[in-house]
């Protein structure tokens, strides 16, 4: 907590300060903004140099020094937003899905979102059976390496290239087949347009996960897309309200709720600290606000309790899915000019592939060393690798949009893998008590792949693959009885908590209607009310011995107080 309180005077006293942020093709803008800078004014910098108008769908993700993801709020300071000390490092990403990205107006649109999408299918955010994983690696491929050439690509040329946080060389090889025979002929653009519209067919496209614990203590998956809100659980989808039937969201502590008027359904889910319940609450009162409502002008603020004394208020401050179509359809301009860059094969570590840089600034530099694609394909190995196939087939559930409402429309239960829904990294900066462990134990005696650079560095972090190691089972047990006695303990509390905040507030608006009663009656105020009070024997010696002593007592002050402002 000094510590804190000493990096805010240290900030206070800088008039500016360097904020760089991480775009979406892995290159960095620096800029210098004024200390007291709103998150909007950052965002429009970042916008114009990325010479983009659909802007409505992205935000600035920041994470704080207790490893709890943030999204900027542009009517608010940065400096009083950010926790840490300056240089600030933030990262430009997809924060509102487009129900339909292929329909979006700008080809510089498409192209940011594309490089969202291929992020979340890496980070196994956006989860695919295998025969889409493969038509998705094939678009990518296709879309920045071109067409195949045998003079080029040799035997074996997409197992350099890191598409999902694991795959077997058959999937490589379906990959390597789909890009040789039916793309042939496909522009960037295209190929990019057909993985839009792929990815928009699937069940976890727009999922931006946040791990919790449901009742019994169960990990569990809660994130909003543009259809609705929705939960993953093990292999299912076991919760998915549309927006229209989620009624409010809650919070308390590390308690969420989810009320819908389907049946007064009540869903409860908890976080991990109150931070990250804090954060899961805005990002579900912004979503709905995105995708529910008509127009900007029906946004209300919004408290995380039913008393006006107690939770937090959030007002969602940005305009509505409508009207950002709206908008869009209006714009007439010549496109703007992407210029793309060539796939970088995966090295002993597999990153995400570093993909165009969109425009050439001064403050504009790469994260990383370009390898040249030939020299990678040069040094290809001859020898096979047989990882496990990480994404599986998703079964019958996984089907057009347009043709699942009927289960939608059901209890919401889908089955959306073989394997549990298990993103690689987004489970990284809100950790779930032990689950997390178990799952990075798991990550790395499976052999999955280690994070992007970019993701460790800026979306935090956790401890690494040796530490991890050390942690037996008996230690994990443990934890779990500590959990379980802390949960309990925490219950206790809240609730003793509760009870002292609502005494102290019962207690404060007492003080606060004695004080109105006495002012009143002393007043010249002429109501039967008030004149019965003062015929009273007790007020008659309360005015005496108390409020006319204390008049004369404020009366004197304040002329002295005057008498030595005449005298200055």
């Amino acid at each position: 907590m000094l510590s804190r309180l000493m990096s805010g005077s240290v900030r206070s006293l800088e008039r500016e300060f360097s904020c760089t942020v991480r775009l979406l093709d892995d290159t960095e803008y620096t800029c210098t903004i004024q200390r007291d800078a709103k998150g909007q004014y950052l965002f429009d910098l970042i916008c114009h140099h990325l010479n983009l108008l659909e802007k409505d769908y992205f935000g600035i993700r920041y994470v704080d020094p207790d490893k709890q993801r943030h999204w900027l709020e542009f009517t608010k300071s940065i400096s009083k937003q950010m926790k840490s000390q300056p240089p600030f490092t933030m990262c430009l990403r997809v924060k509102f899905y487009p129900p339909d990205p292929a329909a979006l107006k700008e080809e510089i649109t498409r192209y940011l979102v594309f490089l969202q999408l291929k992020r979340d299918l890496y980070h196994g955010r956006l989860l695919c059976k295998t025969s889409d994983a493969a038509i998705l690696a094939a678009y990518i491929l296709q879309a920045e390496i071109g067409d195949y050439d045998p003079g080029k690509h040799p035997e074996g040329y997409s197992s350099k290239f890191q598409f999902f946080p694991k795959h077997s060389e058959k999937l490589e090889r379906r990959i390597a087949e789909i890009h040789k025979t039916e793309l042939i002929g496909q522009t960037p653009e295209t190929s990019e347009l057909n993985f839009l519209q792929k990815a928009q067919m699937l069940e976890t496209y727009g999922v931006d996960p946040h791990p919790c614990k449901d009742v019994s203590g169960n990990p569990a998956f809660l994130a909003f897309t543009p259809f609705g809100f929705v939960v993953l659980q093990g292999n299912k989808r076991v919760h998915f309200l549309k927006w229209n039937e989620v009624t409010k969201l809650k919070f308390e502590g590390k308690t969420f709720h989810v009320y819908a008027n389907q049946k007064e359904i009540i869903l409860t889910y908890f976080a991990p600290t109150p931070e990250a319940c804090k954060h899961l609450w805005k990002c579900g009162v912004e979503n709905q606000a995105f995708y529910k409502l008509e127009k900007s002008s029906q946004v209300r603020t919004v408290s995380s309790s039913n008393l006006f004394f107690k939770g937090s208020r959030f007002r969602y401050s940005g305009r509505v899915a409508k009207e950002v179509m709206e908008q869009s359809a209006k714009i007439k301009r010549e496109p703007p000019e992407i210029h793309r860059a060539g796939l970088v094969p995966s090295r002993s570590c597999p990153s995400i592939t570093h993909g165009p840089r969109l425009s050439s600034v001064p403050r504009t530099r790469r994260r990383a060393v370009h390898i040249s694609i030939m020299e990678g394909l040069e040094s290809l190995r001859d020898s096979a690798h047989s990882t496990p196939v990480r994404s599986v087939s998703h079964g019958e559930s996984f089907i057009p949009r347009s043709r699942s409402h009927a289960a939608e429309a059901g209890d919401g239960s889908a089955v959306i893998a073989d394997e549990s829904y298990n993103p690689s990294d987004s489970v990284l900066p809100t950790p779930v008590a032990e689950h997390s462990l178990e799952l990075a134990v798991s990550r790395q005696i499976n052999g999955a792949p280690c994070s992007i650079e970019e993701e460790k560095e800026s979306e935090a972090g956790t401890p690494m693959g040796g530490e991890l190691g050390e942690l037996g089972a008996d230690s994990r047990a443990a934890g779990s009885l500590q959990v379980a006695a802390l949960s309990e303990a925490e219950q206790v509390n809240k609730f003793v908590l509760s009870v002292l905040r609502l005494l102290l507030v019962t207690i404060g608006l007492l003080f606060v209607l004695l004080l109105l009663l006495i002012v009143l009656t002393e007043s010249d105020l002429d109501v039967a009310f008030l004149r019965d009070i003062r015929q009273t024997p007790e007020f008659e010696q309360f005015h005496y011995e108390y409020f006319c002593p204390l008049r004369r007592w404020f009366a004197c002050k304040l002329r002295w107080v005057g008498g030595l402002l005449i005298n200055k």
